[in-house]
């Protein structure tokens, strides 16, 4: 098998996105193992390597290597090119990539792969003589030096060459002393052309003028270019004969060619095509990594006759999980009482988003359950919102639809990962906080000492029927409307054991925070520390997510402690799928008996004695 090695050059938060579409083409039309190498800042590599972790594709290797470490080798080039000194790059593999690595090909994020990459691995056999470069002719006048009075580019043999996509001979370039070569050359076109405009592809060029015999020309449906300028229909006769498109453009997908619609076709649907399809095994070449030979061994335990088998299961699905899917800017305040809101949501609450926005300035982390599709259509929804492209403090983790239940818990410890500040407040999508909520609980870190108590702040919940609600500005204001039935406690009329330790009659006239016990089916939301234990994700749906948690922390000895000027209401809303199934399906309110039951006795496990209260409790209510 031809293990393909290849690299490429995504930097922070949007340029990961780019990438996930072009390995999609990659992988979608492979027959062969694959290795990629990216270079990245370190924001990149996080999301690209939690990513690749959770996406699991077999015979796929990824290595990382650290951008910010090679930058003073290129910083020193005056570049006006919209890439910045990340498109400079590309001129110093041969000292980053590893030594004993012999090829590569070279990436740039805009490309669209319409063919298997193994025919463009062969086309190394085809190198003669000297030849340690594969290039495709750049497809517009740029180096004609034509386009405008004035015109004054790099040198370049004729037309020049795209560096879009590169097939390199590493071991053949390090024996030609490449880095001496291109630097002499950069140095010296410098002095009179002052920067390059087209970053390393300048610089390739300009080398290349002066030693031709270094080129092998590709074929130029190796790297159709759909940048302003070019000239890309002559380059072929049918659409069918296409291999690699490139989005060369800072315009994208708004390019003029006759072809474009076909080509905005191809793109598009890489773009929501389902990467979960791509976990399959290639054909012939059994080549399952650690990770995924302990999950089939975990999976394979199970017994498929269990009537709750696909509860089970759902608690060791790996989704994949794409972490701060928009940009996201964000430095803690330096006096330790940052607080970061959390919940989960999926399509239908999408509306929420604003709303919470405008009530909470702070920092947020969302976990979105969301199909390949809907995730576009969730960017697309995002940067069309003022609200949400005005806050750079919101982190949005994309975790991809798969199996049959809602990972809720799952969503929650997703979310919680990426907290960044001390404390976080454990809330649902579907509740809109009290204004000034964020400034009031950084103040309760500070007069109920969070950062040496274990403590679990509640924010007392409640609910309106009413889709056109007056939020109560003040506590005072939230009494009236309770009084005058606008607003209610939270569930009282299905559920009130969910809430009642809270104590709302006290809560009525409390001036002061007060302490209240742990009660069965206790499931308020709370502010706790960032170390605080994680969801048992073997509640999926609906029921018994949040009241598990509560318990673990009740188990670790938290106190409750009520916050008096603090509240949340829930906004009305049509019934969630999984509540719907859980009220009308016999056998999934069996199944999640069985698991409360199996909850608790791992619960008696772990906390000994002290856990004995949850069983007798639970056999009370």
């Amino acid at each position: 098998w031809i293990y393909g090695l290849w690299y490429y050059l995504p930097y922070g938060y949007n340029a990961s996105r780019d990438v996930v579409t072009l390995v999609k083409s990659v992988l979608f039309h492979r027959r062969n193992p694959l290795h990629f190498h990216f270079i990245t800042d370190s924001i990149a590599q996080q999301i690209l390597s939690s990513l690749f972790h959770t996406w699991m594709v077999p015979a796929v290797k990824v290595d990382f290597y650290d951008a910010d470490e090679l930058k003073s080798e290129v910083s020193w080039i005056p570049n006006k090119h919209y890439s910045g000194i990340y498109g400079l790059m590309k001129l110093v593999l041969t000292k980053t990539l590893p030594s004993d690595l012999q090829r590569v090909i070279v990436l740039d994020t805009d490309i669209t792969f319409a063919t298997d990459i193994a025919e463009l691995w062969a086309v190394f056999h085809k190198f003669k003589g000297q030849q340690v470069l594969g290039l495709v002719e750049n497809q517009s006048d740029w180096y004609l030096g034509n386009l405008w009075k004035n015109h004054r580019p790099w040198p370049a043999l004729s037309r020049g060459f795209n560096t879009g996509v590169i097939l390199l001979l590493l071991d053949r370039l390090r024996k030609l002393r490449w880095e001496q070569m291109w630097r002499l050359t950069a140095e010296r076109e410098l002095m009179s052309m002052l920067s390059t405009s087209l970053a390393d592809q300048d610089i390739f060029n300009a080398v290349i003028k002066q030693n031709p015999f270094l080129v092998h020309q590709l074929p130029c449906f190796w790297n159709v270019q759909l940048s302003d300028h070019t000239r890309s229909e002559k380059c072929y006769k049918d659409v069918s004969d296409l291999k690699v498109i490139h989005w060369n453009s800072p315009k994208k997908l708004r390019v003029k060619n006759k072809h474009v619609e076909f080509f905005r076709n191809l793109y598009l649907t890489f773009l929501e095509y389902d990467g979960n399809l791509l976990r399959r095994e290639l054909f012939g070449c059994p080549t399952q990594g650690e990770a995924q030979g302990e999950l089939q061994k975990t999976l394979s335990e199970l017994d498929e006759d269990d009537p709750c088998y696909e509860f089970r299961r759902e608690r060791f699905t790996v989704h994949r999980t794409h972490l701060y899917f928009l940009h996201y800017e964000y430095e803690p305040s330096s006096d330790n009482t940052d607080v970061t809101l959390v919940a989960q949501l999926s399509m239908d609450r999408l509306q929420m988003l604003e709303a919470i926005c405008k009530h909470w300035e702070g920092p947020i982390s969302l976990a979105l359950y969301l199909s390949d599709a809907e995730a576009q259509q969730f960017l697309r929804y995002a940067q069309g919102s003022e609200v949400l492209m005005s806050r750079g403090n919101v982190g949005y983790h994309i975790v991809y639809k798969e199996g049959q239940f809602y990972p809720v818990n799952l969503l929650r410890n997703v979310a919680m990962r990426q907290v960044n500040t001390p404390y976080m407040f454990l809330s649902d999508i579907d509740f809109l906080p009290m204004y000034g909520l964020y400034e009031y609980l950084r103040k309760s870190v500070v007069q109920l000492d969070m950062a040496n108590a274990k403590k679990a702040l509640v924010v007392p919940a409640f609910e309106t029927l009413r889709y056109r609600l007056s939020y109560p500005k003040s506590k005072a204001e939230l009494l009236s409307q309770l009084d005058m039935g606008t607003l209610f406690t939270f569930r009282y009329h299905v559920w009130t054991k969910g809430h009642a330790p809270t104590n709302f009659a006290k809560w009525r006239t409390a001036t002061t925070p007060y302490k209240v016990q742990w009660e069965a089916d206790f499931e308020p939301y709370v502010m706790v520390r960032r170390d605080s234990p994680e969801y048992d994700r073997r509640f999926v749906g609906f029921g018994w997510n949040k009241v598990a948690h509560i318990m673990e922390l009740d188990a670790q000895e938290y106190e409750f402690v009520v916050l008096p000027n603090a509240y949340m209401i829930h906004m009305p809303h049509a019934p969630s799928f999984d509540i719907t199934k859980f009220r009308s399906n016999k056998q999934y309110r069996v199944c999640l008996k069985t698991l409360k039951e199996e909850f608790q006795q791992n619960m008696s496990r772990r906390y000994g004695f002290a856990a004995l209260k949850y069983m007798t409790a639970e056999n009370n209510s």
